[in-house]
């Protein structure tokens, strides 16, 4: 008699952030049923659907004023919770895993609403609102940064790091079709999935000096970007987007990013020292959290974008790629930060909380 599987919804939406980490812990529950929840038109409805049933909810987010607003917005999520609710229990599954964000609401009630087990990841240091208020219906959560266990007093947390992209836990030396020579020092440049114009500006008026000093530049720039062909030089190298980002961080000497909790992860899991220019609109100012745990180990160096000059920028990066002791003392640092086996671990808690 063949044994039924234990059958998983999976709430994760919007981001690689929040997806790359439920995919990775999804690939490690690879005797589970499982089918995800998501949103229309957002990242999951191109990563998810050829691995996994994907059902869509309608649901906007969480940030704003009280208003008329607000209460559309919890008018949304009772639908949802109601339509969950209805999935689970037609679709007769053990229990919810998700990583956060708006989704996680009618995901976790529904769940709760039901008697069933729901297991929450939050990658940030700073954990969001959805987090915060719903953490203590959840049966478990699991954490990325140990600093967030502060924000969570009267959740059932542990730490387990976060689960990174396949890509990341091997090393690797293949770059595609970017050929950089072997002895330069290279400064690797990424805004996030949808680029960050403010920083690629400030790094195209600053990189001269860098490729006078003999620095190539590898620039993912996304999609949204004016000025992405307003530089041209033969050490500077960019496009909207690179596949093989896993081996161009283990090249870097250097990465300027972003401080998401995902970016952050696969920087530590590479051992790669960076330059943190936190997003300046994210929820709650978020990434800055995220950097400050990196600074904190002496992994990374932090710049506020309002503060930051192209002058700054250029010299900091300049006296980093011209100092490679204090780079490797920064990469050991950044490796510490790494839990190699986060997916493994996260799948043991879901595996342990669903019986």
């Amino acid at each position: 008699m063949t044994e039924t599987p234990v059958k998983l919804l999976i709430a994760a939406s919007g981001t690689g952030g929040h997806l790359f980490p439920a995919i990775a812990t999804a690939e490690q529950l690879s005797d589970y049923a499982i089918e995800w929840l998501g949103v229309p038109d957002r990242l999951e409805t191109q990563l998810v659907p050829a691995a996994y049933q994907l059902h869509r909810v309608r649901l906007g987010g969480f940030q704003g004023r009280l208003g008329l607003g607000y209460l559309r917005l919890l008018a949304q999520v009772i639908a949802a919770t109601v339509k969950v609710r209805s999935l689970l229990q037609q679709g007769q599954f053990n229990g919810v895993f998700t990583t956060g964000g708006y989704i996680a609401a009618p995901a976790i009630l529904a769940a709760r609403s039901l008697g069933l087990p729901a297991i929450l990841h939050e990658s940030n240091a700073l954990p969001g609102k959805v987090t915060r208020w719903l953490s203590p219906w959840c049966s478990l959560v699991g954490l990325g940064f140990e600093a967030a266990a502060t924000y969570l007093p009267r959740a059932k947390s542990v730490v387990v790091g976060t689960p990174v992209r396949s890509q990341f836990l091997t090393h690797s030396t293949d770059l595609g079709d970017v050929v950089i020579p072997a002895d330069v020092p290279v400064v690797v440049v990424v805004g996030g999935s949808q680029g960050a114009v403010a920083v690629n500006d400030l790094v195209r008026a600053a990189a001269p000096a860098w490729f006078e000093a003999g620095a190539w530049v590898v620039h993912q720039t996304g999609t949204s970007d004016p000025g992405a062909d307003s530089l041209d030089h033969p050490q500077y190298i960019h496009r909207p987007f690179f596949d093989q980002m896993a081996a161009l961080f283990q090249r870097a000497s250097l990465v300027i990013s972003r401080a998401g909790a995902g970016t952050l992860t696969e920087l530590a899991f590479t051992g790669t020292p960076a330059l943190l220019i936190p997003y300046p609109f994210a929820a709650e100012d978020h990434q800055s959290y995220n950097a400050a745990a990196f600074a904190a180990a002496n992994a990374a160096l932090v710049s506020r974008q309002r503060d930051l000059t192209v002058d700054e920028l250029r010299d900091k990066v300049l006296k980093l790629i011209q100092d490679p002791a204090r780079l490797e003392a920064m990469a050991t640092a950044a490796a510490t930060l790494a839990i190699r086996d986060s997916a493994a671990q996260l799948a043991g808690l879901v595996r342990r909380t669903m019986g």
